[in-house]
């Protein structure tokens, strides 16, 4: 009995999960609704709310916007009301930070991690999971030995952590992906390669029966 039960949710929780987190995301997107006129709303002229229609709306003012800003006249505005957001105080430097960490994760001809590896850390008795990350050039003239830039996430939320500059002899390279890594962060462990490599292989036998 118990070993059914405990069945039955292994298969219930992630897919309850899941749903809940894609309710939450189109209910967030579904408030971009808000800024059209309430005679455009469909509610005005259908008579009922139809779920979803504000992430097609999220996802088409992203695209224009992205469409506008790479000719030389929507480049230009950009550049204006950026110019304008870092004259002013305190939105500054929340803006510029937040662009700094949104260009290295998403810019197409980059990678927000270069390498997953082992680092001792919180004390020389322990390991720990990081990324390998950019070493700015003004703390590599100032260190005699080779070091590396690392982000030390923390579980089971990888977007928080610790940054530090290691010894580069004192790491350990993995031979592991970056979203394996995260997942395996996320989970705190729970998620292994094996259960990767499970699922890869549901998908695959999927497409094959397609």
């Amino acid at each position: 009995m118990k070993r059914y039960f405990i069945t039955g949710l292994l298969i219930w929780v992630p897919l309850g999960i899941t749903l809940w987190v894609l309710d939450l995301l189109i209910g967030t997107m579904d408030q971009s609704l808000q800024l059209l006129p309430e005679s455009w709303l469909p509610q005005a002229w259908l008579g009922f709310r139809v779920p979803g229609l504000g992430v097609i709306l999220t996802l088409l003012v992203i695209f224009v916007t992205g469409l506008a800003a790479a000719n030389i006249i929507g480049q230009r505005l950009v550049d204006f009301w950026e110019s304008f957001l870092l004259r002013i105080p305190v939105v500054n430097t929340i803006y510029n930070s937040v662009k700094q960490v949104s260009d290295t994760l998403l810019a197409s001809d980059g990678h927000a991690f270069r390498k997953v590896l082992l680092v001792r850390y919180p004390h020389p008795e322990a390991w720990s999971i990081a990324f390998q990350t950019k070493l700015p050039d003004t703390v590599t003239d100032k260190l005699m030995e080779e070091h590396v830039a690392v982000f030390i996430p923390t579980a089971p939320s990888p977007v928080n952590g610790f940054y530090f500059f290691v010894r580069k002899s004192e790491t350990i390279e993995l031979g592991m992906s970056v979203d394996m890594a995260l997942k395996i962060i996320v989970s705190m462990g729970v998620a292994s390669e094996n259960s990767a490599a499970r699922a890869d292989k549901l998908r695959s036998r999927y497409a094959g029966n397609q």
